[in-house]
């Protein structure tokens, strides 16, 4: 827009009185028509094309009214500001394609009252706003201060011309030079509205002043920035030419070495790297350190290998999980029989991250004897996912450096297990197993189990902080997994920390399926031996886990398979392919004698001798609790290698006994006369745990009141001094342990009857089960009274 001056301004000054009462409105699209000043238009749409038509052949003066929201393709009276301008169209032109530009200058601020037409184009009735200027010295010093302030925009702006100033010098109303000044200034539509609805002059000038202030501020600080970029770039500019001025040196002297290409690389390898801002931050730091090192210096080669470390590591690179919980179901039952619960848990994590993607890294916490498939199940959850699997092993670790790597001072210092399998994995999202972490000690290096609170903690481990890299690693994308035999080792704020899933030992029936469907196949590929050529028949597999092996897993059955299949591979290497069937009868030809014999309850009921029922690394085991009475004055003795707490349990059952069935026995003075030994045999294996103290109380009773124990019952539970049975644990595992021994009949706590649910169908069908809340339950019961 330009000011239009000379005589037909003068004109134009006359006829803003004719300003006619009712105007066609053309709605203008992001930007704003002031008075005096010359503006283009530009119209296609036919209503807007019959509007000028007929405004032409009329008074040719029009409403021009801004628009509020630039994004109205047909604007109505609602979306158009009240204040707007009357314009006097002095030329027309018509193109080929219909479109029509217009040529107009602004006479006066109008005001619309109302609207008399909507269709085929805006109407309506106008009142024309006359200004209110008064020459005073506050006017004349906001005005000198715009036109300064204007002149210093248009001196740093390439798209103002310098001839503004001049223009703007010459002219003597405050009003138009407010117009004018706003019209050429780069602010938005809105701003310019609210200058264009100030009739007041002086009110004008002040708004006016301060979107000049605003305007220059953002004039001068995006020099400065310019500036800034231009000397950042002179100098990175100046950088290269100078380290090619050296390579060229170094070329022509015959100097150059592969220093320099070492150190090209590795700049260009930051440069592509996917690293945090704070590993690029750091990497950009010790390269610039190691181009001031000399390569002779011992500090050159740490450097090196620390930036070599930052660039190896996956810091935003990881694999895309499969969420597909259908096939994820698949390859766990693939690899893994029965362990129900826990592949409904690692199924229900599955779901929850395929509907919440920003779901944090679980950590989870398998607990059971030795060789169950804790370890193979971490490998299975792994592949379900496609994800890389880590696996570091914790047992026997004593130094927290092995967590937390050693600070860049040491000789030889590394990051820690953590980071490095995450090096190894190259993902940053892996499977991480974290193997028997009960096993980890402490000595005088720390405690790598308090440096492990912060890597299995959700809250935290997004920053986790090696020593030597000395840079927060995201850890939070990583599923941890963590191996335990027992609970009781652990610490119990590392436990808090691990949602805690138990695989239970399997039963004999259960190691037969895992055997047929996993071990003999696996160990006959493995060996080489062809197909057809050696099977093995139920009673054989069998035969073979009861009288060869004993244990929780599954291990050592592999072995036995793996020992035969060896021999029959002999004799295949050796030219003989005889198919081989192993049996309950042939089994002892290759394996030996049998190694183990079968669990057995006793075979009558005996004074003084009580079945018990323990768990132990290898499952559940039956313990027969044997007592003796000689003379003596009522000492109680231990043996069979107890430990503190089961010797304690005895003890507290020896007061109970004393304190409640003294009085009924034939010699009251049982115990003034005789010691008590109690001893549990396999006095070669530890045994400790409360669980054996009402199984002691009943043998005490038993040899006191010179009755036997049934043989066919066995009991667990932790007995009190007033003779309340507690709850103990591994309740699973010590019923399947009774029913392999033949027991019929199982006592067991009050409080532990909710652990029947856990118990097989086939194994509670055989059984009968005697709930009970105190000792003289347990004593009533299992005595029997003649």
């Amino acid at each position: 827009m330009t000011l239009k001056t000379g005589h037909d301004f003068e004109d134009k000054l006359v006829q803003m009185s004719q300003v006619p009462s009712e105007l066609a409105i053309v709605p203008i699209n992001d930007a704003v028509v002031f008075p005096m000043m010359m503006v283009p238009l530009v119209l296609n749409d036919p209503n807007l094309l019959r509007l000028a038509d007929e405004t032409l052949a009329d008074h040719k003066i029009i409403g021009a009214f801004t628009q509020r929201e630039t994004e109205v393709e047909r604007p109505g009276p609602e979306d158009i500001y009240e204040v707007g301008t009357a314009v006097h169209i002095q030329k027309m032109i018509r193109f080929p394609n219909g479109e029509m530009r217009l040529m107009g200058q602004g006479l006066a601020r109008i005001r619309l009252e109302e609207v008399t037409q909507v269709t085929p184009y805006l109407k309506g009735r106008v009142k024309v706003l006359e200004e209110v200027e008064e020459s005073t010295d506050m006017l004349k010093a906001y005005i000198n201060a715009a036109i300064n302030t204007f002149s210093k925009i248009i001196d740093g702006s390439e798209s103002l011309p310098d001839e503004l100033k001049i223009v703007i010098s010459s002219m003597k109303e405050g009003g138009r030079i407010a117009d004018l000044i706003a019209t050429n200034l780069n602010i938005d539509s809105a701003r310019k509205q609210k200058l264009l609805e100030k009739t007041d002059v002086l009110e004008r000038m002040k708004l006016l002043s301060k979107y000049l202030q605003d305007e220059l501020e953002v004039l001068q600080l995006g020099k400065k920035l310019q500036s800034d970029v231009k000397k950042e770039m002179d100098r990175e500019q100046r950088e290269y030419y100078l380290r090619q001025q050296l390579k060229a040196i170094k070329r022509e002297l015959g100097d150059e070495d592969d220093r320099m290409l070492e150190l090209e690389e590795l700049r260009t390898k930051i440069e592509q790297a996917r690293l945090s801002p704070k590993a690029r931050e750091a990497a950009d730091k010790e390269l610039d350190r190691l181009q001031k090192m000399s390569p002779g210096a011992a500090e050159y080669t740490v450097s090196k290998t620390y930036l070599d470390w930052i660039l190896e590591l996956p810091w935003e690179e990881g694999t895309t999980d499969n969420l597909d919980v259908k096939l994820a179901e698949k390859v766990l039952n693939e690899d893994h029989y029965d362990l129900e619960e826990v592949k409904e848990r690692i199924l229900e994590f599955l779901s929850v991250k395929k509907l919440k993607q920003s779901m944090k890294g679980s950590i989870l916490c398998f607990v059971g004897p030795p060789g169950v498939g804790k370890t193979s199940l971490g490998q299975s959850i792994a592949r379900a996912m496609e994800r890389k699997f880590v696996r570091m092993s914790l047992g026997g670790m004593k130094d927290e450096a092995e967590i937390r790597g050693h600070r860049r001072t040491y000789i030889g210092a590394l990051p820690g297990k953590i980071i490095q399998g995450m090096r190894n994995a190259g993902s940053c999202n892996p499977v991480f197993m974290l193997d028997e972490i009960d096993k980890l000690g402490s000595d005088f290096r720390g405690d790598p189990a308090s440096a492990l609170l912060e890597v299995l903690d959700p809250a935290q481990n997004h920053t986790f902080e090696d020593h030597y890299l000395n840079i927060p690693f995201d850890l939070s994308k990583t599923f941890f997994i963590t191996t335990a035999n027992l609970l009781d080792p652990i610490p119990r704020p590392l436990l808090d920390r691990m949602e805690v899933l138990e695989l239970p030992g399997y039963i004999t029936l259960e190691k037969m399926e895992i055997a047929k469907r996993y071990l003999v196949p696996r160990q006959l590929e493995e060996n080489g031996i062809p197909d057809g050529v050696l099977s093995f028949t139920d009673e054989g597999l069998r035969h073979m886990i009861l009288y060869y092996t004993r244990e929780a897993g599954v291990r050592n059955i592999e072995r036995k398979l793996a020992s035969i299949c060896r021999k029959v591979a002999r004799r295949i290497a050796s030219g003989n392919r005889r198919r081989l069937k192993i049996t309950e009868r042939n089994a002892r030809r290759y394996l030996g004698v049998e190694e183990y014999s079968r669990e057995t309850a006793l075979k009558r009921p005996a004074v003084g001798v009580a079945t018990g029922m323990a768990k132990t690394l290898a499952g559940g085991e039956i313990l027969f609790i044997e007592a003796l009475k000689m003379k003596g004055s009522g000492v109680l003795k231990l043996t069979g290698q107890l430990g503190g707490v089961m010797k304690e349990s005895a003890e507290a059952a020896m007061s109970f006994i004393k304190a409640n069935y003294l009085k009924d026995a034939e010699d009251s003075s049982f115990f003034d006369h005789y010691d008590i030994h109690v001893h549990v045999p396999a006095g070669a294996v530890p045994k400790d745990g409360p669980s054996a103290g009402v199984a002691i109380a009943t043998t005490i009773a038993s040899l006191m009141f010179g009755q036997p124990i049934r043989n066919d019952y066995a009991m667990t539970g932790e007995i009190t001094l007033t003779g309340k049975v507690l709850p103990v644990g591994g309740i699973k595992d010590k019923v399947i342990a009774a029913h392999r021994a033949g027991i019929k009949t199982i006592i067991l706590p009050l409080e532990n009857k909710r652990d029947l649910d856990e118990i097989p169908e086939t194994i509670k069908e055989d059984l009968e089960f005697i709930i009970i809340n105190a000792a003289d339950e347990a004593i009533e019961r299992t005595i029997i009274w003649k």
